[in-house]
């Protein structure tokens, strides 16, 4: 994580004099931010600009934050994503928290109001330096840092991978039925996410195959059991 100095925001608005406004008041503190003028551009420039924090408005043209946000958290857990926006209705607020945003500003705000937001968020993350490992054969699983290691194999997962293997190395060796991880990790159990499901089990024996002492095995109508 960069110190709060060097901190790096992708801001993701399409009205650009308002964001010309919290740009200033953001880089004063020694921020460095870059400006997306919507929802596809921001997740174009995401993987070069890496950033620690994302600012997102909701309506966007191309593509609006929900899904930009949703995307990004395909692959990245642990990036703060703060909507900023002038819906303020619970829905669109339980929208924001159900895609995993970490706050939701409604319009207008202060500009000091969203610097002491970022302040208190970062030095909340500062707090938690312990990372959470999990062990199965002969391979540490950092599921704080989406890594695997066996030996001196290194080999990184996606957000959504690690949130599967954690839950089937947290009942090592138990089943885990399929609908209490589409619960879990998709949020429903439908056709589309079973599938989805499948395809990230086979990525994730792929990327255990450095170990041999460890499998996931499949039950027929009742789930997974990772072995280890």
């Amino acid at each position: 994580m960069n110190n709060m100095k060097n901190l790096k925001i992708l801001f993701a608005d399409d009205d650009l004099k308002y964001v010309m406004i919290l740009k200033r008041f953001l880089e004063a503190e020694g921020y460095e931010v870059f400006y997306a003028g919507n929802g596809r551009i921001a997740l174009e420039q995401y993987p070069e600009v890496n950033p620690d924090l994302v600012l997102l408005d909701i309506n966007m043209p191309e593509m609006n934050g929900y899904e930009v946000a949703r995307q990004i958290r395909e692959h990245d857990r642990h990036v703060l994503i703060f909507f900023l926006t002038d819906r303020s209705d619970k829905t669109d607020r339980l929208e924001g928290f159900k895609v995993r945003a970490n706050d939701y500003l409604a319009k207008p705000f202060y500009p000091e109001e969203l610097i002491a937001r970022i302040k208190e968020r970062f030095d909340m993350i500062g707090e938690q330096v312990e990372t959470e490992t999990y062990q199965f054969g002969h391979t540490t699983f950092d599921y704080t840092n989406n890594e695997l290691r066996t030996r001196a194999n290194k080999v990184m997962i996606t957000s959504r991978q690690a949130e599967i293997l954690k839950m089937l190395a947290r009942n090592l060796n138990v089943v885990v039925s399929r609908e209490q991880l589409l619960e879990q990790i998709w949020g429903d159990s439908s056709y589309a996410n079973s599938l989805a499901l499948n395809v990230q089990i086979t990525y994730l024996r792929k990327a255990l195959k450095e170990d041999a002492s460890v499998k996931i095995e499949s039950l027929m109508k009742k789930g997974y059991v990772l072995k280890g």
